[in-house]
């Protein structure tokens, strides 16, 4: 078999994917749309191409030997979006799941790496295709080098070869440089010569084959103003020639030799798609030909369109759906509904429902029954209509979340597909993925789907109920997830209202900040450089300033976050380098992406909470993620200044749990000492640390009491000596000794984490207050590390998932009770163990009080739960 080499342009591709795809967000947070992008286009490679060899190569900074000769080289690029560069790690991580290889090289660009690796390729007799998002690489075009180039996005492709090129570009491989130098690069800021666009430099080439016989011949070239250009500009041409020439001869340290490619580990790729949140790339992976071949053949189904709706429809109970393509509900279109009942399978277009007196009559009527999927999403989306929805009882979504939380793939496909039922098509197989996704050309085709999807809700739940019955489950779902969802459904629909001048001036104010920062910095160096290059800023701190250099990578020194801190106090450069990471970020990430977020027509964002996601129970938030916005540092609090009332006069009420985990965890393990701690409303820490250290109150001292908060925490979130020796700063076997001594001060909390890891290896799963379980597979493996990390989850699952349940017991009970009383004040966010309300200033002392009552008695454990209630002008106030 003979050696065939494939050299993808990394940054390239990476940009291209990053503008195909719409932002998308994985659980944590983290914008994967590049990502995903690269991906489907390195899988299509993989499966089509069957190359032997494959490399990525990347850009190693904005700095480049081609600077020395102009400095504007590349200057009018507009800066990376801080959305794509956070990428680029995920995609190296990709890359080593692959298994491919990936290379950088300092003062080098990507175009400099593939032209000096296919050159040794091709003296080799190597078949090699380039893949690229720009028309730089067609200068390396040959018998030998075939150059791939995107047109739209990164699925529309041009290949080309010496006749391709010849064909749609009239020149020659060797002529691209010279084309560039006469018509210039607007994107990399190279000059050529004004006047001369494509079409005349075209002509040129033609007629003198190259710029030196050009040049040579300058004054046969006719047209006056070209000729005076061309003269004017003859430095500006050779020069753009420099500039537009691959280096084929960089100093790389790798050859073609390193660009093996095996294949990949299957495993290692299917854990890393799970976290990135690609579960429709799964089936890619298994060899399974779902992703790229012709869509599965079902027996075609029954079912009616209709054109108008009459009271008649709706008989008995029914399953309804609303469709639409994309995850964001928020900003999505409809593309129609569909209902099925014992009449039959209806598909309803979105213009015929949304007018339908009879159809909003029955979506109020709560003696109507209705099972759908997302109760959450059908709420908002009805809302747009101003249409309530009553009689919900069954939802597919949530029951599959709790039959089992590890899933990553909830959509109803998958969902039928697990439990048996396999007549129904993949989403991706009928809408496409990625820039093809849209609705397929026979509109029977995509209706009948939709259809399908109905059906399979209508039919699953009895199953469905049969199984979460069995787990006893039944009221988790009807007394918790379910009620909870059309409370969250309405905080969705309502928003919360920002005052976006404020984050245009936080960003502002945090723009001038960097730059004394920055300044800063660079006086405590003595001399400037790249602060965002750690492979500028290892040498300054390591070599300059000789700090003690913790850890080296492949690339050199590493200045991450976690060397950094162990740096703390050392110098105080580090303290500056730390502050402004963070304050980029909060520019960058939060400032910019909140602002992206906010609804033009409310002047609101309408976060959406993620209620089928998280192992624990936990919410989390998307578009944007509200749980995420940092608060440990002054300008990372200041952004909830932006989140106020919707109204004037009224005030943003905040109410948080105090310590809730500690008080389940009180509770869970039974433990008298720290019980009695919280019935007599100590401060839990100091207590703590008295009964570690075996001292007085008054002999507790501050980082005593330091200690003892992080060992608390700690035991929250399953402690470790490593994890404790880290955030005290202290040895690991200072960290175990202090771990010791706390649980022989509580040894009921000792037991507790004994017995119910025992209990998981007994049973498979462990459960919280409310019975909402989390399977702990990997509780029995062999593996030190995957099992230990199976026991601290299982230790702390109850204690997280268990407060989890509390406060949405809580939003369920305040939702009912703000109805009941009339009252304006209403439900914004939730948010950690906090609850975000916005209400008017008359009711707030009112408000107040409800709000902890309820809070505090949403169920009744050993200790007493309490809450902090504050509010003011702003969420920040209201803190």
């Amino acid at each position: 078999m003979s050696n065939k080499l494939i050299l993808i342009d990394g940054n390239s591709i990476a940009y291209r994917a990053f503008f195909a795809l719409p932002l998308l967000n994985n659980d944590k947070g983290v914008y994967t749309n590049a990502v995903y992008g690269f991906t489907t286009m390195l899988l299509r490679i993989l499966e089509e191409e069957k190359p032997s060899h494959v490399l990525v190569a990347f850009d190693a900074g904005k700095t480049t030997f081609r600077h020395e000769t102009y400095k504007e080289y590349k200057g009018g690029r507009q800066k990376t979006p801080p959305e794509l560069s956070e990428q680029f790690p995920l995609l190296r991580e990709l890359l080593d799941a692959f298994q491919i290889k990936h290379y950088q090289l300092e003062n080098f660009e990507a175009d400099d790496i593939i032209g000096t690796i296919s050159k040794q390729a091709k003296q080799d007799g190597w078949n090699v295709k380039v893949i690229s998002g720009d028309k730089d690489l067609l200068q390396l075009v040959s018998e030998k080098i075939d150059v791939s180039v995107t047109k739209k996005g990164i699925s529309d492709v041009m290949n080309y070869t010496p006749d391709t090129l010849k064909e749609d570009m009239e020149i020659s491989p060797d002529q691209v440089i010279d084309l560039k130098a006469l018509m210039g690069d607007k994107s990399d800021n190279i000059p050529g010569v004004p006047g001369v666009g494509q079409k005349t430099a075209v002509k040129l080439l033609k007629e003198y084959q190259t710029l030196e016989n050009l040049y040579d011949h300058l004054d046969e070239v006719s047209g006056k103003k070209l000729k005076e250009n061309l003269t004017n500009h003859k430095d500006d041409a050779f020069m753009s020639k420099d500039l537009a020439t691959i280096n084929q001869s960089s100093p790389i340290e790798i050859s073609v030799k390193d660009t093996l490619y095996d294949g990949y580990d299957a495993t290692n790729l299917r854990n890393l798609f799970g976290e990135l949140g690609f579960s429709s790339l799964m089936g890619r992976i298994s060899g399974d030909e779902e992703a790229d071949v012709e869509s599965t053949t079902l027996e075609a189904i029954d079912f009616e369109k209709i054109e108008s709706i009459s009271e008649d429809l709706f008989t008995g109970v029914a399953a309804f759906d609303i469709e639409i393509l994309e995850e964001n509900y928020h900003r999505e279109q409809m593309i129609g509904a569909s209902l099925v009942n014992e009449k039959g399978k209806f598909f309803i277009p979105i213009d015929v429902f949304k007018e339908s007196t009879a159809f909003k009559r029955w979506a109020e009527d709560s003696s109507k029954k209705k099972y759908v999927f997302d109760a959450k999403k059908i709420t908002v989306l009805l809302n747009r209509f101003e249409i309530g929805i009553e009689g919900i009882s069954f939802d597919l979504l949530l029951a599959s979340y709790l039959i089992n939380p590890s899933e990553n793939n909830h959509d109803i496909p998958a969902i039928s597909h697990r439990f048996g039922k396999t007549a129904i098509q993949f989403d991706d197989e009928v809408y496409g993925k990625g820039a093809k996704k849209g609705l397929p050309d026979e509109e029977d085709k995509w209706i009948e789907h939709i259809v399908r999807k109905t059906t399979m809700i209508y039919e699953l739940k009895k199953q469905m109920e049969d199984e979460l019955e069995g787990n006893k489950q039944l009221d988790l779902l009807y007394e918790l997830e379910l009620p909870l969802a059309l409370v969250l459904g309405e905080m969705e629909a309502r928003g919360v209202k920002v005052d976006s001048s404020r984050l245009v001036e936080m960003g502002k104010e945090l723009t001038e900040r960097l730059k004394v920062l920055e300044e800063e910095v660079y006086e405590l160096a003595g001399e400037k450089f790249n602060l965002n290059s750690p492979k500028q800023l290892g040498p300054i701190l390591f070599e300059k300033l000789e700090l003690p250099a913790i850890k080296k990578t492949k690339t050199g020194y590493s200045t991450s976050a976690d060397v950094l801190e162990q740096l703390q106090g050392k110098h105080p450069i580090i303290e500056k380098i730390l502050l402004y990471r963070q304050l980029k970020k909060l520019d960058s990430t939060y400032i910019a992406g909140l602002l992206r977020e906010v609804f033009k027509q409310d002047e609101k964002i309408h976060t959406r909470f993620n209620q089928a996601l998280t192992q624990t129970g936990r919410l989390s938030s998307i578009d944007p993620n509200l749980q995420n916005i940092p608060i440990r540092i002054e300008e990372g609090r200041k952004i909830r200044q932006a989140f106020i009332p919707s109204k004037a006069g009224w005030k943003m009420l905040a109410a948080d749990y105090s310590q809730i985990e500690l008080r389940v965890l009180a509770h869970i393990a039974e433990d008298e000492k720290l019980q009695a701690a919280f019935q007599q409303d100590k401060d839990i820490h100091t207590q703590t640390a008295m009964d570690v250290f075996h001292v007085s109150e008054k002999d507790v001292t501050s980082n005593m009491r330091r200690q003892a908060k992080a060992v608390n925490f700690g035991i929250v979130y399953g402690i470790s000596d490593y994890g404790l020796s880290q955030s005290l700063g202290i040895t690991r076997k200072e960290a175990k000794k202090f771990i010791e001594r706390y649980l022989e001060s509580y040894p009921s909390v000792r037991d507790y984490m004994k017995d119910i890891v025992a209990k998981a290896k007994q049973d498979g799963f462990v459960t919280t207050i409310m019975n909402r379980r989390r399977y702990l597979p990997d509780i029995t493996s062999r593996n030190f590390n995957v099992r230990s990390f199976a026991e601290r989850t299982a230790m702390n699952t109850p204690i997280q998932g268990s407060a989890a349940d509390i406060i949405k017991l809580a939003m369920i009970e305040l939702d009912r009770r703000l109805k009941e009383a009339e009252v304006k004040a209403r439900l914004l966010l939730q948010v950690h163990d906090e609850l975000i309300l916005e209400v008017p200033e008359e009711e707030v002392d009112k408000i107040s009080d409800l709000v902890a009552e309820v809070m505090e008695n949403a169920i009744e454990l050993s200790v007493p739960l309490k809450v902090d209630v504050s509010h003011g002008d702003t969420w920040y106030d209201a803190k």
